[in-house]
């Protein structure tokens, strides 16, 4: 199944997940005496929805990240560190195994923030842009320009204006993060 497939597949599953009526998610809430919850009606709630599906799609990616990251230190540093005093617990995770993991932080964070402005897919298949507008991003506003109402004068400058503000991001990052992360091994 093409990429683009999946994610649909993906996003068609979280509307049936969080279903007003019949959705897994709203079922819990009520088997817990709560009321059920409008995930994709309320317009303030929809918005943190779609954030939270975005961060649950990204989590088991940026975890498999990191552990390939811990795998790459090496135990003496943890023993150096352990000779020059450091305790155990935080005070060696803060001392070896932070700044070890400093490029895959880096990483991480950057292809995280490239991926929060490229939701597409579930704000097409869930909310439409909607409710009242609430949802509608900038790469759903670009497919709306240019092939519902067929500007592609506008789309061409919304595309320019996300990869414009995708680079400007990408390389504050890049710059915040490179002065605080050591590739030294």
């Amino acid at each position: 199944m093409p990429v683009a497939g999946t994610l649909v597949a993906l996003a068609t599953a979280w509307q049936f997940v969080l279903h007003p009526s019949f959705g897994i998610a709203n079922e819990l809430i009520h088997l817990f005496g709560a009321e059920r919850l409008p995930f994709f009606s309320d317009g303030k709630l929809a918005l943190l929805t779609l954030a939270g599906i975005g961060i649950w799609e990204l989590i088991g990616f940026n975890m498999v990240l990191f552990l390939a990251g811990l795998s790459t230190i090496p135990d003496d540093l943890y023993e150096a560190a352990a000779l020059d005093g450091a305790g155990e617990g935080f005070e060696r995770f803060r001392l070896v195994t932070w700044p070890m993991l400093g490029p895959v932080t880096m990483f991480v964070v950057v292809l995280s923030a490239i991926r929060g402005f490229r939701v597409f897919e579930t704000v097409a298949v869930i909310t439409q842009g909607g409710p009242d507008r609430a949802t509608e991003v900038l790469l759903y506003s670009l497919f709306q320009e240019g092939f519902r109402y067929f500007r592609i004068g506008s789309a061409s400058a919304l595309a320019v204006v996300f990869l414009v503000i995708t680079l400007v991001l990408t390389l504050m990052q890049a710059r915040a993060f490179d002065r605080q992360v050591s590739y030294r091994r």
